[in-house]
């Protein structure tokens, strides 16, 4: 999909504050409240938009572990093994990745006790070779919204 200067300007927007009414959208985006109700339904239909959240801070909700856990495995069993560690609770992320790994994991964990549970449940895997898991031990920014080019 193509998106013109409108859609993106109406996309930072949401980026920054999705609970702003659609008047002040349009107010912000500099065009009417049609043109930007008009724009989100097309972006929502072709995907661009999949939902509307809350930004949370995980450590004040008792994350305590954000791990990174890289993954190779066997037997082209690639997509079946990234469909199985999504259903695992605590995973946040499953990348594809180039280099000695084939796949990068990112989940986070109230306490070891839950990681230990994440991690044995990767190694039982029967089509996942080596797993090398790294804890996060600062987070520093933690942000997956559009970047602005301001």
């Amino acid at each position: 999909m193509n998106l013109d200067e409108t859609d993106v300007k109406i996309l930072k927007t949401l980026v920054s504050d999705a609970r702003l009414s659609l008047r002040e959208i349009a107010k912000i985006s500099g065009v009417s409240t049609q043109t930007v109700l008009t724009r989100m339904k097309r972006m929502e239909k072709d995907g661009v938009v999949r939902g509307y959240t809350a930004v949370l801070d995980h450590e004040k909700l008792g994350y305590q572990l954000t791990v990174l856990a890289e993954i190779t495995v066997s037997k082209g069993k690639l997509v079946e093994m990234e469909q199985a560690i999504s259903k695992i609770g605590g995973t946040c992320a499953v990348y594809d990745v180039t280099g000695l790994t084939d796949a990068v994991v990112i989940a986070k964990f109230h306490n070891r006790e839950e990681l230990s549970k994440f991690t044995k449940a990767l190694l039982s895997m029967p089509f996942i070779n080596r797993t090398n898991t790294r804890v996060v031990l600062t987070t520093i920014k933690e942000d997956f919204r559009l970047p602005s080019d301001d």
